[in-house]
């Protein structure tokens, strides 16, 4: 048996429906599922640490600007603050 890793929703009416379709895959005989449901501590357990996926892009965003319109500092330069903390 191969196993396929999605994530979904299950609606008011109790249907299972997939964030996104499985792509590559025909299937003509029935399949089998296996809901997996978080439970309340699962979801409270968010590392405090982790940046969010938004600002990351932000970020990436920022910096990609920065070095096509020139606006870098020699790598020296960079060396020289880090030493400094």
């Amino acid at each position: 048996m191969k196993a396929i890793e999605v994530t979904g929703k299950i609606d008011s009416q109790g249907n299972l429906v997939l964030d996104e379709p499985i792509q590559g895959t025909n299937y003509p005989d029935r399949v089998r599922v296996i809901v997996l449901v978080p439970e309340a501590t699962d979801l409270e357990e968010v590392d405090p640490d982790d940046t969010p996926i938004e600002e990351i892009k932000a970020s990436l965003r920022r910096a990609l600007h920065q070095a096509k319109t020139g606006q870098t500092r020699p790598i020296s330069e960079l060396w020289d603050r880090i030493d400094a903390e």
